[in-house]
C-alpha cells in the first residue's frame, strides 16, 4: 500500500507553526515560574524596597510548619471529595440520559447549564441555600435534629465547599461521560443483552471497561480543578474559615501572598503546589494509565 508523504522544503515553517504555542507557554507558564521560583529564594518587604536572598529557607520553614500541613491535609481530602462526587454523579446522569430515547437532549440541555454558572455565582448559590440564618437546607436539615452552621462548624464549611465544587464540575463530566457511553457499539449491548445480561450488568462489563480513557482523562482533569480552580468558591463562601478550616493550598497561597503581603513564602507554596501536581500528574500517567483500555 502506497502511502502519501507531504514534505516542506522551506525549514522555517515548523518553527513558525510552533511559534504561538511556544510563545504562550513561555509568556503564561514558563516566565511566571520562574520569576515564582526566584521569589521564593527571596526576602523582599511588602514595598519591594529591598530584598535578600534566604535560599530555601522559605521552604524549610513551610515543611515545618503546621497550618502548611494541615493545609495540604485538607487539600487532599478535598480534592479527592470533590472528584468523586463529581465524576460519580456525572457518570450517574450520563447513564440516566444515554437509556433515555425521547426528551433526552432537554435532559442534557438543564445538566449542562451548570457548567455555565462562574465559579463565585455558584459559591454564593450554596452559600445562600445553606445559610444558617435564611436558607432553606438548614430548615428541612433541623428537621432530623441537624443544627447546620458553616460558620462556626468547620466539618459543615467544608462540606459546603465540597458540595459547591462538585456540583460546578458535574456538567463537565456528564458531557464526556454521554459522549462516551454514546459511542459504545450498540452491537455489544445488544448481544449481551440476547445473552440474558441485564442494564446492570451491561453497564458495568462492558460500557465501564470502554469508558476508561474518558474516566482516566476526566482523573486528571477532575484532580487539577479541585487544586487550583477551586479558589473562587472558597473565596466567595467561607473564605478559608472557620478557624483555617476550609484553607486549601491554593487559598494559602491567596491569604499569605495577597493579604498577608508574605510573598517569599507565598512563592514558595505556589512552587511546591506547582511540583505536587506534576509529581501527581506523573503517578497518573506512569500507573493508573496502565489499567486503561484503549
Amino acid at each position: 500500500m502506497d502511502t502519501k508523504r507531504t514534505t516542506f522544503n522551506n525549514r522555517l515553517l515548523p518553527y513558525l507553526l510552533l511559534a504561538p504555542q511556544l510563545i504562550i507557554t513561555l509568556v503564561f507558564f514558563i516566565w511566571p515560574a520562574a520569576q515564582a521560583f526566584k521569589s521564593s529564594v527571596e526576602r523582599e518587604d511588602p514595598f519591594g524596597f529591598s530584598t535578600v536572598f534566604v535560599g530555601l529557607d522559605h521552604y524549610r520553614r513551610l515543611l515545618t510548619d503546621p497550618n502548611y500541613l494541615d493545609a495540604l491535609w485538607r487539600t487532599g481530602i478535598f480534592a479527592v471529595a470533590v472528584t468523586v462526587l463529581s465524576m460519580g454523579l456525572g457518570l450517574a446522569f450520563a447513564a440516566a440520559v444515554d437509556r433515555v430515547t425521547r426528551s433526552s437532549r432537554i435532559y442534557t440541555t438543564f445538566l449542562v447549564w451548570p457548567y455555565a454558572v462562574a465559579p463565585v455565582i455558584a459559591g454564593v448559590l450554596w452559600w445562600f441555600l445553606f445559610n444558617s440564618s435564611t436558607g432553606i437546607l438548614p430548615f428541612y436539615l433541623s428537621k432530623f435534629g441537624i443544627r447546620w452552621d458553616h460558620d462556626l462548624n468547620g466539618t459543615h464549611a467544608m462540606i459546603l465547599i465540597i458540595i459547591a465544587a462538585a456540583w460546578k464540575q458535574i456538567s463537565y463530566n456528564f458531557l464526556f461521560f454521554l459522549a462516551g457511553l454514546q459511542s459504545v457499539p450498540h452491537a455489544l449491548m445488544e448481544a449481551a443483552a440476547i445473552d440474558g445480561s441485564g442494564p446492570v450488568k451491561r453497564f458495568f462489563t462492558i460500557a465501564l471497561p470502554l469508558l476508561s480513557p474518558t474516566t482516566f482523562f476526566l482523573f486528571i482533569i477532575n484532580v487539577n480543578y479541585a487544586m487550583f480552580d477551586t479558589f473562587p468558591i472558597i473565596d466567595a463562601t467561607t473564605t478559608g474559615g472557620p478557624a483555617q478550616s476550609t484553607t486549601t493550598l491554593v487559598y494559602k497561597v491567596y491569604q499569605d501572598g495577597f493579604v498577608g503581603l508574605n510573598l517569599g513564602s507565598s512563592s514558595a507554596q505556589s512552587v511546591l503546589l506547582m511540583l505536587i501536581v506534576m509529581v501527581l500528574t506523573f503517578v497518573q500517567f506512569r500507573y493508573v494509565e496502565r489499567r486503561v483500555q484503549y
